[in-house]
């Protein structure tokens, strides 16, 4: 099969097409022709060999997130027939997304609707996993409530700004000027400029404070949540960075893969409640562009590779 082969960590260039053994589906599995492939924030880190991800064996194949059609069933799968069409995310500390063909474990991906393509179920697996896991099931956000969502305009922020303001919430995020009305467009109610504004002289009292950013915006998070607040994060603060006070929570969701938060997320996009993200189509051949892009860390929505 055809993969994006990582030869190396460094820069986009250790990123190259090439052939990998086509992968055999074990007991309880099924083999993806993979469409569609999602770029995470993850993968660029993984390929500069950071956030543990230092033990690689190489040539590596990233990619987390993926849309396909089941080509082969292992034994013991019954809930899945050859030619379904389905979407997922795999299992924590495994990757192999940037290819046509992947093995997985059926019990954690899902059919897909015919009505969502390929490119949106892929843009849509880990960014809603991730938001879902992380405002309902770890925050615990109510109608009511108000929510400060550090970085708008990403995958999994713009997904949280939707499911928060279905959920009832006041939803208040930071993004760059020209990403404002984007975000609004997602159902935020305030967007403050991070480039031109300091977001700890404009909020107070926020009940949660979701970060997808990180680092010194994750240290000033702490001076906007009201006591008791949650400060959910997915992006981490500075190395050796203690909590300035006491009285709030601090939380970091466990994003476990499971065709449940899947579903949960269909029902949500069946309902109008939620929608794909803008999204920017690469070739399988492009994945290094992609990543250029993906670091800059200015792009509004996500990055998909078109497999096939």
């Amino acid at each position: 099969m055809k993969a994006v082969l990582l030869s190396g960590h460094g820069g986009p260039e250790m990123l190259r097409l090439g052939e990998a053994p086509d992968p055999v589906a074990g007991p309880g599995e099924v083999v993806v022709d993979v469409h569609a492939a999602s770029v995470n924030a993850a993968d660029y880190k993984v390929r500069l060999g950071s956030g543990g991800s230092g033990n690689l064996k190489f040539p590596h194949i990233l990619g987390r997130d993926f849309s396909g059609v089941v080509g082969a069933l292992g034994s013991g799968v019954t809930d899945f027939k050859v030619g379904d069409a389905v979407f997922g995310v795999t299992d924590q500390g495994i990757e192999g997304c940037y290819a046509e063909k992947l093995a997985i474990k059926a019990a954690i991906i899902a059919k897909k609707p015919d009505r969502l393509g390929h490119a949106e179920a892929a843009a849509l697996g880990l960014t809603s996993l991730t938001a879902l896991w992380a405002v309902e099931d770890t925050a615990k956000l109510q109608r009511g409530e108000t929510i400060l969502i550090q970085g708008g305009a990403g995958g999994v922020a713009g997904f949280a700004i939707q499911l928060s303001k279905h959920l009832g919430a006041r939803v208040l995020t930071t993004a760059s000027a020209r990403n404002h009305d984007y975000v609004k467009s997602l159902g935020a109610d305030r967007a403050i400029d991070y480039d031109t504004q300091d977001f700890t002289k404009l909020v107070a009292d926020c009940d949660v404070v979701f970060d997808t950013v990180g680092g010194e915006v994750q240290v000033r998070s702490y001076d906007v949540l009201k006591p008791g607040g949650r400060l959910v994060w997915i992006a981490a603060a500075p190395a050796g960075f203690q909590p300035s006070r006491k009285d709030v929570q601090v939380l970091r969701p466990n994003v476990a893969r499971d065709r449940a938060h899947l579903e949960r997320m269909l029902a949500l996009y069946a309902a109008g409640a939620v929608w794909p993200p803008n999204i920017v189509r690469h070739k399988l051949a492009d994945a290094a562009e992609a990543h250029r892009v993906s670091e800059s860390r200015h792009l509004q929505g996500k990055l998909v590779l078109i497999v096939r």
